[in-house]
C-alpha cells in the first residue's frame, strides 16, 4: 500500500490506561521524520505546595502523587530527609521497609502484567474480554496483586496511600506473631508467581530494540529497590556511577512544547529506567530462584551478561521481578524480629538530603532543602515518567518506521501498535495517558512553494 498526500488519523482514546495524551507521527514520502507523545496531564504543583510545610510531612503528602506506587514516593522523600538531617534507620526498620515496598512491586507490577499489558499479546481489546478466554490466568493476577496488597495493609496500615509510615520508621510495627497469615498468602502467591513467569514467556514477542542509555540503582548485595547507587549501562556497553547527591547534576529535566510532562536526558543523552535497566545493573544479585526463573523465560544469565533490551520483552522482566519480590518479602518475614522501637528520632537540621529508590517503573529521586525552621524551602522529585519519555519517543519513530518500510502496515494497525509500545515501556506512562488522539501525518512530493509538505 502507498500513501500519498497528507493522511490525518484521530484514535479517540488509549485503552488500559488513566490520564490524556496523544501520539503525533508525521510521515514524509515513507519517512517518519517525527513522533511526538504528547502528555496533557495538568501541572500538579506537589513540589510548589511542599515548600513551607513541616520537614515531616512529605511522605504522607507525596504519595498521594500514585494511588499504584505510593510506598515509592514515601520511601524517596524519607530517605532524602533523613539524609539532610544526618539519620540512619536501625537494620530491622530498613527490613521493613524493604518489605512494605515488596508489597507494592508485587500489586503495580502483577496489575500492569495481567490487566494492562497481557490483552496487547493475547489479542484481547481489554482485561475484561480477557478473563472471558483466560479467566484462569486473570484470576492467579487478582490473587497475586491481593497479596501485595496483603503486604502493604499489614505493614503500612492501607493498600492505598499507607498512613503507617513515617520520617525514622513506623508509627507502629507488627509483631512476629501478625506476619504467620501473610506469609501463609505469600507462600501460595510464590507458585502463582512461577506461573505467570511460565505464561508470560509464552507469548510472542515482536523484535524491537531500545539503544537508550539505562539508569537504575545498584547495592552491593542485593537487587536494589529501598536504596542504592545510580549506575548507567551505556549503550555501548561502558557502566558509571555517582553519588545520589549528584543525581540532578547527571539527569537534567526540560521543558517541551508539546508536552506537560518534562524530558529528561542523562549526561545529554536518552536514557530508560526501570525494569529492563534494573535486569541489566543488577541482574547478577538476582536470589537463585528468580535466576532459574530467567532461564526458563529465556532471559539469560544475568551473572554472564545477559541484557534484554526488547521493551516488548519488558513484562517478561516484571513477571521475574514479581516472583523476586514474592521470595524477597518472604526471606524478610522469616529473619524478622520487631525492632526496639518503631522509628529512629530524626531531629531538624539545616541542609538539603537527597533520596532515591527504585520504583515499579524506575528510579524515582527526590531532594529537599530544609530550613532552620525545620520547614521545607525547596522540593524537587524527578519520576521515572519524566526520565523515559523521550526514549519513549525515539523507539516510537523508529518502531513505526520498521512497521510503515518493512510490513506496509495501514494507520488501523500502525495505531495499534504504537499503543503496545508505550504500555511496554512503563506503566506510569499508561496510568496518566487515558485519552490518545493519534495523528498520523503523510505527505510527498513538494508544496506550490517549492517545499516538501
Amino acid at each position: 500500500m502507498t500513501h500519498r498526500g497528507s493522511r490525518v488519523l484521530h484514535v479517540g482514546s488509549l485503552s488500559r490506561v488513566e490520564g490524556e495524551g496523544a501520539l503525533r507521527l508525521h510521515v514524509h514520502g515513507g519517512t517518519v521524520t517525527e513522533a511526538r507523545l504528547e502528555i496533557y496531564e495538568p501541572p500538579r504543583f506537589f513540589e510548589a505546595f511542599l515548600r513551607g510545610r513541616s520537614y515531616t510531612e512529605p511522605p504522607d503528602i507525596t504519595a498521594r502523587v500514585c494511588g499504584i506506587c505510593p510506598v515509592a514516593y514515601q520511601m524517596s522523600a524519607c530517605a532524602a530527609i533523613e539524609d539532610a538531617c544526618g539519620v540512619e534507620v536501625d537494620p530491622a526498620i530498613r527490613d521493613l521497609r524493604r518489605l512494605l515496598y515488596c508489597g507494592e512491586w508485587i500489586e503495580s507490577q502483577t496489575l500492569h502484567i495481567h490487566l494492562l499489558h497481557a490483552p496487547d499479546f493475547l489479542g484481547r481489546p481489554s482485561a475484561i474480554e480477557l478473563a472471558r478466554t483466560h479467566r484462569t490466568e486473570v484470576e492467579r493476577g487478582l490473587r497475586l496483586k491481593k497479596a501485595g496488597n496483603d503486604v502493604m495493609e499489614l505493614v503500612g496500615g492501607r493498600a492505598v496511600h499507607p498512613v503507617n509510615v513515617r520520617l525514622g520508621g513506623f508509627h507502629r510495627v507488627p509483631a512476629r506473631a501478625e506476619l504467620g497469615p501473610l506469609r501463609e498468602t505469600l507462600q501460595r502467591a510464590l507458585e502463582d508467581a512461577w506461573e505467570t513467569v511460565r505464561w508470560v514467556a509464552g507469548f510472542d514477542f515482536p523484535e524491537a530494540r531500545t539503544d537508550a542509555d539505562l539508569l537504575a540503582l545498584a547495592a552491593p548485595d542485593t537487587y536494589a529497590i529501598e536504596s542504592g547507587t545510580p549506575t548507567v549501562l551505556r549503550a555501548d556497553g561502558s557502566r558509571s556511577s555517582f553519588p545520589v547527591r549528584e543525581f540532578t547534576e547527571h539527569v537534567t529535566e526540560t521543558h517541551v512544547a508539546h508536552s506537560t510532562a518534562l524530558h529528561s536526558r542523562l549526561d545529554g543523552r536518552l536514557h530508560l529506567t526501570g525494569s529492563l535497566a534494573r535486569f541489566a545493573i543488577s541482574g547478577p544479585r538476582l536470589s537463585p530462584v528468580a535466576l532459574q526463573a530467567c532461564a526458563e523465560a529465556g532471559l539469560g544469565d544475568p551473572r554472564e551478561g545477559a541484557v534484554c533490551r526488547n521493551p516488548f520483552r519488558s513484562i517478561l522482566v516484571r513477571a521475574v521481578e514479581t516472583l523476586y519480590a514474592v521470595e524477597e518479602a518472604l526471606r524478610i518475614i522469616d529473619g524478622y524480629e520487631p525492632p526496639a522501637r518503631p522509628h529512629t528520632e530524626v531531629p531538624p537540621v539545616t541542609g538539603v538530603g537527597h533520596g532515591a529508590t527504585e520504583a515499579p517503573r524506575g528510579v524515582l529521586y527526590h531532594r529537599y532543602r530544609i530550613g532552620a525552621d525545620g520547614l521545607v524551602t525547596e522540593a524537587t522529585m524527578v519520576p521515572p515518567t519524566a526520565q523515559n519519555q523521550g526514549a519513549i519517543e525515539d523507539d516510537l519513530r523508529r518502531l513505526a518506521q520498521d512497521a510503515i518500510t518493512e510490513h506496509d502496515l495501514d494507520d488501523a494497525e500502525l495505531t495499534a501498535l504504537c499503543e503496545r509500545a508505550i504500555r511496554n515501556h512503563d506503566p506510569c506512562i499508561s496510568c496518566s495517558t487515558h485519552f490518545l488522539d493519534l495523528t498520523v501525518v503523510r505527505t510527498s512530493g513538494p508544496t506550490a512553494g517549492g517545499r516538501h509538505a
